[in-house]
């Protein structure tokens, strides 16, 4: 230490009784329940030291909806339990200001006696309810009226369901039965019912055995270019209100109904394709909608009983529970409160104040209730208009219990003593019923009798799931569809631009908009952070007088637009995508919070759900009739990538269509091959021995990571698994305006269109990019103090210690995968004025919000926390390695192939990545790489720099046949000659041709 130098003193309390169970620095893993607005993801989490510090997958043999895979926002969901804006303790609310209810004997007494005073009803409101021990105490409260109601509603869907015989339900869908798939606006991939069991489904379908090479086929119809959108096969673009349009259109060319008129014809051929290939595939194909509206789901039933999806792809024997709410419900709650029948109302999970259509008039009802309790965790939009709040637990502090399918159970168990004081809002309704129960003793209770014992409760707990036989199923009745379709009919014609809302994977519907994690993941297709905006297509934004050159491209500040619906008008930004239906902009919901969620979301976009329109059934998720005025001022959106094509770089991305891949198998084997004859004839035809630098053997273990791009959709949940794993920082939006971003993990994206027509959109490759850990690494031999180095496994290591932030090894790195810390963005220096100074800026309220000695919790102490002025990068989970052999090493054996796994692995829904031993020849990587010959690269090969992750080139699944002038040569086709000669466009979307051996030495 330098001499008058002073650090701060930091004690540590040692354990007074030491839990016998507990070794200090060993993690234990736990099986629980991710569970919000009806999502549910059976998961472990990992604790250290008695705290949870990370979310993995639980994937269980022989268990149809345990199969590992987590989303963003599950892995996101630990650090909500250590949120400082956390509601701590109970509140009663006196002349407009809330004070602290000392106990919960207090509490419950003040409620009951208000609970007698108010007379009238009781009403208990909720998000969706999974849980079939809360139904039941729910069941026994007394004369009370339960109403569940979603943000996002799927009402249409049920009643729609109800009408075509199947009751009040929702079915299960098997994406991976089905070889034609079709959606009408539906992103089943990213945010569309249970995203993360469809995407591991799907990914199935989508996987590519080179002897025999076949795909299932993904149609996608939608106004905007979705998250799902982008990873289908071909995809039609029309406005929102055309949806029932085009399914009774498809209908129609089924055989089932009267065809409307299609003036797009592109949209109309589209259609008439896809009933064809529906037809063609009877059994094994299936139809999902978006949409909100009854009729057009009523279509889309009917649409699917044709096809025989029932009881091959669509599954009614196990139906979910996922979204249960009914928009009509809601409606007539909201009448008998403007009415002053409702005496009492609870609300819990709801939050109708901020994300309902018309939150004024529930606002204003809400008043008229004598008595108002929430439960909500944070001091949100509908629990500041309550007398009373009693917060619930997070649910890493609860027991609990979820049933998103009929006989499937996922169970809570608590993975830390509470942190506040807070209950279970079971406990709450328990208590006021009369029951001196808490809900720890009533879950118990209601498991043992269900399970038998004990011993089988405590094994249904460390599964985490438990599995039962499925049900009868249903049968389809067609009598509602005839009337559907006559309504359809009489639908008024959409006119000016229409506006549809969607969900971003990151934000949802908003309740964990104060995640700083979810705030700064890029989008998948957008790229952008900390904002919502207006997605207009480039045919939009040139009526609007919007010039898309160079300095819209490049610099942040986006125009503003003034959207305009009736008497509802916002001003946002907008940023121009390519694949979007040219009288339709797209919004995302979950932004424009009130600063009592928190500082870091406090005027973070705009709130947009009172744009959606209610139907007289239930509520639409898209508005027409919309003006919109360029205001000719700007605001900066930070977007993580700006360049949007790979412009035929295809050393870079290499991609191609099924039938391309049929004809010309070997492209990537024969560039490989004339890449070492032009470059490596003087190296004793040894390709990795032509370098400047000495050979290194490597006979140990030898870590290698596999991607394929045919599995990746961009759901970005690998991204914040190695943000929670690796302690990587949040910058806020102010950083990533400067490209200070840190994430390790990358998903680089890129659209496939004509250079001619580039909203003609073809496709769009994801590509998950992190450091390569190349044997011949550019940033290792730049590095003044050997920071960077190799280990003798293959890893390109980091010694953080030892780094003085020259920045060479970044300047050096050909893919960008290397992050500096510009300033002080985890507290690990020791001076505090390190954190906020004019020479590197002031920092964003999150940066603070991350560095609260609460939130620090959830640091991992496997791993360094960076200080300003260091290099960091992707390690492969270095300490999950070491560990991993640690574990082998205590038990005496080898270590086996899968015992390491990265945290991208693990957290990725569609086994998009497989990691191992590259020198195990019976290794999964090794049989990857052996299997997949054809389609495997490695990105920028050509530069020799070797790297360990190698890439499976994305196939599109159509019928387009991209010949370059390479595989014309191949062919001895004249045409090429002809094609070259006179400068004919070439679509930037096939494999990369050979490179001659005389350009290549050029």
């Amino acid at each position: 230490m330098a001499a008058s130098c002073k650090i701060p003193v930091k004690k540590a309390i040692p354990y007074a009784n030491k839990p016998e169970n507990l070794v200090p620095g060993v993690a234990k893993f736990y099986a629980t329940t991710y569970v919000q607005d009806g999502d549910v993801v059976p998961v472990l989490a990992k604790v250290r030291d008695g705290r949870p510090i990370k979310i993995e997958g639980n994937k269980l043999e022989n268990n149809s909806f345990a199969q590992g895979g987590t989303s963003a926002r599950a892995q996101a969901s630990v650090l909500d339990l250590y949120d400082m804006y956390r509601a701590k303790f109970p509140l009663h609310k006196v002349k407009d200001k809330f004070e602290e209810v000392p106990t919960f004997e207090q509490f419950d007494k003040l409620v009951g006696d208000a609970m007698k005073a108010a007379g009238g009803s009781v009403v208990l409101l909720t998000s969706t309810i999974v849980s079939p021990s809360t139904k039941e105490i729910i069941a026994k409260f007394p004369n009370l009226k339960h109403i569940q109601y979603d943000a996002v509603s799927y009402s249409g869907m049920i009643l729609a369901n109800e009408a075509s015989g199947f009751g009040r339900k929702i079915p299960s869908y098997n994406f991976s039965a089905a070889k034609v798939i079709v959606s009408l606006g539906a992103d089943f991939l990213g945010t569309w019912l249970s995203p993360v069991e469809f995407a591991k489904g799907y990914s199935k379908g989508r996987k590519i055995d080179e002897k025999n090479p076949s795909m299932s086929k993904h149609y996608h119809f939608e106004g905007h270019l979705s998250m799902t959108g982008s990873n289908a096969d071909e995809r039609f673009t029309h406005r929102p209100s055309e949806t029932g349009a085009v399914a009774v259109a498809l209908l129609a060319e089924l055989g089932g109904a009267t065809a409307p008129s299609i003036a797009d014809a592109k949209l109309a051929a589209g259609i008439k394709k896809v009933a064809a290939d529906l037809k063609a595939n009877t059994g094994a194909a299936m139809v999902v909608s978006g949409s909100n509206d009854k009729n057009i789901q009523i279509i889309v039933n009917a649409i699917n009983n044709v096809i025989g999806a029932y009881g091959t792809t669509i599954d009614w024997t196990r139906p979910v529970n996922y979204r249960q709410g009914i928009d009509s419900e809601f409606a007539q709650l909201v009448a008998d409160m403007e009415a002053g029948s409702i005496g009492t109302i609870m609300i819990h999970g709801a939050n109708p104040a901020y994300n309902h259509y018309d939150a004024d008039k529930f606002k204003a009802a809400l008043k008229k209730v004598k008595l108002r309790v929430s439960f909500s965790e944070k001091m949100d939009e509908t629990a500041e208009l309550c007398e009373y709040v009693i917060p619930n637990h997070h649910y890493l502090e609860s027991w609990g219990d979820a049933e998103p399918k009929a006989g499937i159970i996922s169970f809570q168990q608590p993975t830390i003593y509470p942190l506040f004081k807070t209950r279970p809002f079971q406990t709450s309704l328990l208590r006021w019923a009369g029951d001196t129960k808490d809900y720890e003793t009533y879950f118990k209770e209601y498991w043992i009798g269900k399970l038998g014992d004990e011993n089988a409760f405590n094994t249904a707990l460390q599964n985490g799931v438990i599995e039962n036989a499925a049900g009868g199923g249903a049968s389809y009745g067609g009598g509602a569809t005839a009337a559907a379709e006559s309504a359809i009919a009489a639908y008024k014609k959409g006119t000016g631009t229409e506006v549809v809302l969607y969900e971003k994977v990151s934000i949802g519907t908003g309740a964990q908009a104060g995640n700083p994690w979810l705030q700064e993941l890029p989008d998948s297709v957008t790229k952008a952070t900390w904002d919502n905006y207006a997605l207009l297509s480039m045919a939009k934004a040139k009526e609007l007088g919007i010039k898309l050159n160079t300095d819209y491209e490049y610099y942040p500040g986006k125009p503003v637009i003034k959207v305009t619906i009736g008497k509802k008008e916002i001003e946002i930004p907008i940023l121009v995508l390519p694949g979007m239906n040219a009288d339709t902009i797209a919004i995302a919901v979950g932004y424009g919070r009130n600063e009592s969620i928190g500082k870091t979301v406090a005027g973070v976009g705009v709130n947009v759900y009172p744009l959606a329109t209610f139907n007289g059934t239930t509520v639409d998720n898209f508005a027409t009739g919309a003006t919109l005025e360029n205001l000719h001022k700007k605001q900066k959106i930070a977007q993580t990538q700006i360049h949007n094509s790979y412009e035929d770089r295809k050393e870079v991305v290499r991609e191609t269509t099924l039938a391309t891949f049929k004809k010309h198998p070997n492209v990537i084997p024969e560039w490989r091959d004339e890449l070492r004859d032009a470059f490596y004839q003087n190296a004793n035809k040894d390709f990795r021995q032509a370098t400047l630098y000495p050979q290194h053997d490597q006979p140990g273990i030898k870590w290698g990571m596999s991607i394929d791009m045919n599995s990746c959709n961009g759901c970005n949940a690998c991204v914040i698994a190695c943000h929670a794993e690796n302690n990587v920082p949040v910058v806020g939006k102010s950083e990533v305006l400067r490209y200070h971003d840190m994430h390790w993990l990358r998903i680089d994206r890129y659209f496939i269109s004509d250079h001619e027509n580039p909203d003609e959109l073809k496709g769009v490759v994801f590509q998950p990019m992190m450091c390569q850990h190349c044997d011949n690494a550019p940033c290792e031999n730049v590095c003044p103090v050997a920071a960077t180095n190799h280990s003798s496994e293959g890893i390109n290591q980091m010694a953080y210690n030892r780094c003085i932030g020259t920045r060479y090894c970044a300047n050096n790195c050909p893919f960008k995968v290397r992050r500096f810390n510009w300033a002080d963005y985890t507290g690990a220096d020791s001076f505090p004025n390190n954190q906020d100074q004019q020479l590197v800026g002031k920092l964003d309220p999150a940066i603070f919000q991350m560095n609260d000695d609460l939130t620090r919790m959830v640091l991992n102490p496997d791993v360094t926390v960076r200080s300003r002025g260091v290099m960091e990068k992707c390690s492969f989970c270095v300490q999950k390695l070491q560990a991993a052999k640690l574990d082998a090493k205590k038990e005496n054996r080898i270590l086996n192939d899968g015992d390491a796994q990265t945290a991208c692995q693990t957290a990725c829904p569609t086994d998009a990545i497989v990691f191992g031993n590259a020198n195990d020849k019976n290794s999964a990587i090794s049989k990857v790489r052996v299997d997949n010959h054809q389609r495997g690269f490695y990105v920028l090969e050509q530069l020799h720099v070797l790297p360990n992750v190698t890439y499976l080139a994305k196939v599109r699944n159509t019928d387009e046949l991209i010949e370059t002038e390479q595989h014309e040569e191949a062919d001895h086709s004249a045409a090429a000659e002809h094609d070259a000669s006179n400068g004919e466009h070439k679509a930037d979307s096939t494999l990369p041709s050979a490179v001659k051996p005389e350009e290549a030495q050029h």
